[in-house]
């Protein structure tokens, strides 16, 4: 089962001793730091947890699944996730 974003806000307020207010400002405030750097193309490295950094995406054709007719799909970008070793090491136990 996914723990929701309301869930996991109450989950560190108890945890934390914070009103779920604070925490939900600072998750607010870290989200806007993630998306700022990276839309900037920076990645952001919380060492042991977490990495996340924009990817580029080379222009290439694809198909229309319902007619078969050939389409170009334009460049663009990705995000790309990378768990860190605290994080495998908790997920293997």
């Amino acid at each position: 089962m996914a723990m929701n974003r309301s869930e996991l806000v109450a989950a560190v307020a108890e945890k934390s001793g914070n009103s779920q207010a604070a925490v939900n400002g600072v998750l607010d405030a870290v989200f806007e730091v993630f998306t700022a750097q990276i839309s900037k193309g920076e990645k952001v490295t919380i060492p042991g947890w977490l990495a996340v950094e924009r990817t580029d995406r080379a222009a290439r054709k694809g198909r229309n699944p319902q007619t078969g007719a050939e389409i170009e799909i334009p460049a663009g970008h990705g995000v790309k996730l990378t768990a860190g070793s605290k994080l495998k090491a908790a997920v293997a136990k």
